[in-house]
């Protein structure tokens, strides 16, 4: 045992017989962690942790993985990309000095940028336990992280949303009305994407070349995307489908990735199919990814690691392939992981700071299942929090309901809520379309008109031909 898993307070001597366990033990409260066994005992042992954890030196981070380097794909890609003289900035601090540093005048924008190769997932999530939520919005606001595919994302001042018009029979006509109804609210700069009801190439196909239509139709600055298994997605780019980004919910473990299917090698075939299209106007990014804290914990696969370590380290495998997007679905795994309101807030703020601090544009899916300890209002918190710490993007659905994933998001009015409030806009190629198609005719004005309706009748043509 080494003195830094062990502190004495009083009499009482606290001993973490490992890092992982160091780290999971001063992780904020969450359910997914007792459900797992790794909590702390008390809040005492807790915050005993977090103590121990801001005197930890980050070069430990080097020299003990959390998971074996032998054993675990991503653990091997945390290591050998690693950055050395990046990393020697900060190499001489403890994870306390980080965060002091962080919050200090001397942790600039550019400053960040050239810090992030330098940075591990396991030094971000161990920073962001012993930091407190406005911490969190502070150092991420200071983060910029900028994308491009048909319109560029990221940039300050800016507030993206992926429009979701999924249907739970993958109705044309009702996805053609969730788009139509999403577009006259100023959604869908960061991307269309659906979530197929029936998952297969086929249908992945058929709705890719619907979206295709409307896009090309209406020369939309916005780009498609349909969620289903990226081994589809190669398939369908084969059979030549019109496919802009590729997605894939991918997790911090080997054994996680394991069970949906992926590994490194997959999504880099994925990766260098589509950049072969050529189908960006304004830039190359071109995988969509989505995360969760507890997908490694659901699949046994946590090696004794506490869930938002582990969502961490999803975060150096999309790191890895330059995405576009990347999308925390936050509360979408349920109460067994995130137990309420205050946790899913939480644990947003974190994916959020440990996202952006190591270079992903992140997004957050602000949601929570119906059996949750939730409700909107939890929602509309961390949807402004969010707002204030920088968000990339946000999700976009009719009535904040989604009727074919059944739970409970953000709608195309929160949108304008927050971009309304904050002062922030869409993405400048997008925002130029909605005010050249009449829809804004001003940032904080939605304006249906004539046009628009016009509009509407056309895309229910392209429908009909469609089918």
């Amino acid at each position: 045992m080494t003195a830094a898993y062990r502190w004495q307070q009083g009499n009482q001597v606290y001993h973490f017989h490992s890092l992982a366990d160091l780290m999971a033990k001063a992780t904020p409260e969450r359910s997914g962690d007792m459900l797992a066994g790794v909590s702390a005992n008390t809040a005492e042992e807790r915050v005993i942790a977090q103590m121990a954890l801001a005197d930890l030196p980050l070069k430990t981070f080097l020299n003990e993985a959390i998971i074996p380097y032998e054993s675990d794909e991503i653990t091997r890609l945390i290591i050998d990309s690693h950055d050395v003289e990046a990393f020697a900035l900060i190499s001489h601090m403890t994870v306390g000095d980080f965060r002091n540093w962080l919050l200090s005048d001397s942790a600039d924008e550019a400053t960040l940028a050239r810090l992030r190769p330098g940075l591990t997932p396991e030094m971000v999530a161990a920073v962001s336990k012993i930091m407190r939520n406005q911490d969190l919005i502070l150092v991420a606001q200071k983060c910029r992280v900028i994308t491009g595919f048909r319109n560029t994302i990221g940039l300050k001042n800016r507030l993206s949303t992926r429009l979701q018009p999924n249907h739970p029979t993958d109705s044309l006509d009702g996805i053609a009305a969730s788009i139509f109804d999403g577009l006259m609210y100023g959604n869908g700069d960061a991307v269309i994407g659906i979530n197929p009801a029936t998952d297969n190439v086929p249908q992945t196909a058929k709705l890719l070349s619907l979206l295709d239509e409307v896009i090309q139709h209406y020369q939309i600055p916005t780009q498609s995307c349909v969620l289903t298994h990226v081994t589809n997605t190669i398939e369908v780019i084969e059979q030549g489908a019109p496919v802009d980004l590729v997605f894939q919910s991918i997790g911090g473990t080997e054994g996680t990735n394991d069970t949906f299917g992926v590994n490194l090698a997959v999504l880099k075939e994925a990766q260098d199919a589509a950049l072969s299209l050529k189908r960006g106007s304004v830039g190359n990014n071109v995988m969509y990814f989505e995360t969760g804290q507890g997908t490694a914990l659901s699949a046994n696969a946590f090696h004794g690691v506490d869930q938002q370590t582990c969502e961490s380290r999803a975060y150096a495998v999309a790191r890895h392939f330059s995405p576009l997007l990347v999308n925390t679905v936050v509360g979408f795994i349920g109460p067994e992981y995130l137990f309420d309101g205050k946790q899913i807030i939480r644990a947003g703020l974190e994916d959020h700071f440990c996202g952006k601090l190591l270079g992903l544009p992140m997004g957050c899916d602000i949601c929570y299942t119906n059996h949750a300890y939730a409700d909107q209002n939890d929602m509309d918190n961390l949807l402004t929090l969010l707002g204030v710490a920088g968000c990339s993007f946000i999700m976009g659905i009719p009535g904040s309901d989604d009727i074919m994933l059944n739970y409970q998001t953000t709608s195309f009015h929160d949108a304008l809520y927050a971009r309304k409030t904050l002062g922030l806009k869409p993405a400048p190629e997008f925002e130029e379309w909605l005010t050249k198609m009449n829809i804004f005719s001003d940032i904080e004005q939605v304006k249906l008109n004539d046009q628009v309706a016009r509009s509407f009748n056309e895309t229910l043509s392209i429908l009909d031909k469609a089918e």
